[in-house]
């Protein structure tokens, strides 16, 4: 009979006595977490909001021209996305192009110290660019103890926009100053304030549109044009300029009805773009028909002639001569990554530059001095 190996006895038991030392610590180990969850809550909470008190991300910026994407969705529920909405940083001055729902909240989580916006700029009044302005006001007016109203910049028809939430709010804009006293929260701070700007008037068919001023302070200077997203009227893009960099913001819009757009795009940095798909919306459409929902229907056919496709954006950054294009508003909703090649389908090969789909969080960086073009993740 042959003995037993000591060599491989020896070397099983201490496999077994690591194991059995390894279970014992994990057990341990959970004891503890299970035993002082509270304390170590209460210690991991500390940590993260000291780092999140002292993080401003306006002091980690380069110079340059940055835009931040709070708002990328649209009306279509996207659990990923805000609506639409984007901040724009020049210097030390921060700006706003629309306010959809839920965006605000994306504004601080990048980082950003909404008590330091100079102005919101509406690219027109759907409902999906605008309902988020009452929390906006709300967070820049109580953080800074701003002692003006915040301006919204914006086509004529602003002042009935602003004059809504600001009745809306005006109990909310009581109740504040009380609890918490002037100093901290002046009254005279509280809402908003329009500030409309005339466009020209439009012809029929249409021409090639003329841009005009609607911001110039700080070496930041912010141009307007009307652009064809009927029967929302009026619509605007918006071109921002800042130390030899700039973006274009097309709000929504019907490139073949806005013809002076490739003009007012000319060159752009950035471009920022809306899309929408149409060959995924027709699922949506097929699908919500079959559960029973016509209405929901009509919708999805309706919207189809009033927006920009994707392969449309690249061809119109192409033949303007854009740095890069970011295709926002995204329609319909995208929930992850690997949908954005079905989304963008032809985009990518009709334009030479990069090729971006937004998503909240995302940021652009345009330094000074150059043309290169950064593509940053603020979340």
């Amino acid at each position: 009979m042959m003995g037993r190996n000591p060599t491989v006895s020896w070397g099983s038991g201490l496999l077994s006595v690591i194991a059995l030392s390894a279970a014992v610590a994990t057990f341990l180990l959970i004891s503890v977490v299970t035993l002082f969850r509270a304390e170590l809550g209460y210690w991991l909470f500390e940590r993260q909001a000291s780092r999140q008190a002292q993080f401003d991300r306006l002091t980690s910026l380069e110079p340059g021209l940055h835009v931040a994407f709070c708002g990328t969705g649209a009306p279509l529920p996207d659990p990923t996305r805000a609506e639409s909405c984007a901040v724009v940083i020049a210097g030390d001055a921060l700006f706003v192009i629309d306010s959809g729902s839920g965006s605000t909240s994306n504004i601080t989580i990048m980082g950003l110290p909404a008590d330091q916006i100079r102005a919101v700029f509406l690219t027109h009044f759907h409902s999906d660019h605008i309902a988020d302005l009452g929390n906006l006001a709300l967070q820049r007016w109580v953080n800074g103890a701003h002692p003006s109203p915040l301006p919204v910049i914006g086509p004529q028809g602003v002042d009935q926009i602003v004059a809504g939430f600001n009745l809306a709010y005006g109990p909310d804009q009581i109740y504040r100053p009380a609890h918490h006293g002037e100093q901290i929260v002046p009254s005279s701070g509280a809402g908003l304030v329009a500030q409309a700007f005339q466009l020209p008037a439009r012809t029929e068919p249409p021409e090639n549109e003329s841009a005009i001023s609607v911001y110039d302070d700080d070496s930041v200077s912010v141009s307007a044009l009307r652009v064809d997203h009927d029967p929302a009227d009026p619509a605007v893009a918006y071109r921002f300029e800042y130390a030899g960099r700039s973006v274009v913001f097309s709000g929504d819009l019907i490139v073949s009805r806005s013809p002076g757009f490739e003009a007012f795009v000319r060159g752009a940095d950035l471009l920022v773009m809306e899309g929408l798909q149409p060959q995924l919306l027709k699922i949506i459409e097929q699908n919500v028909i079959e559960r029973g929902d016509p209405n929901l229907g009509v919708i999805m056919q309706d919207v189809l002639d009033y927006h920009t496709t994707p392969e449309q954006a690249a061809e119109l950054a192409q033949s303007a001569a854009a740095g890069a294009l970011v295709i926002n508003h995204v329609v319909p909703p995208i929930p992850n990554r690997f949908l954005e090649a079905a989304f963008l389908r032809g985009a990518p090969s009709r334009f030479d530059g990069p090729v971006r789909v937004a998503r909240d969080g995302l940021a652009v960086t345009l330094p000074l001095g150059s043309d290169e073009i950064q593509f940053h993740n603020w979340f």
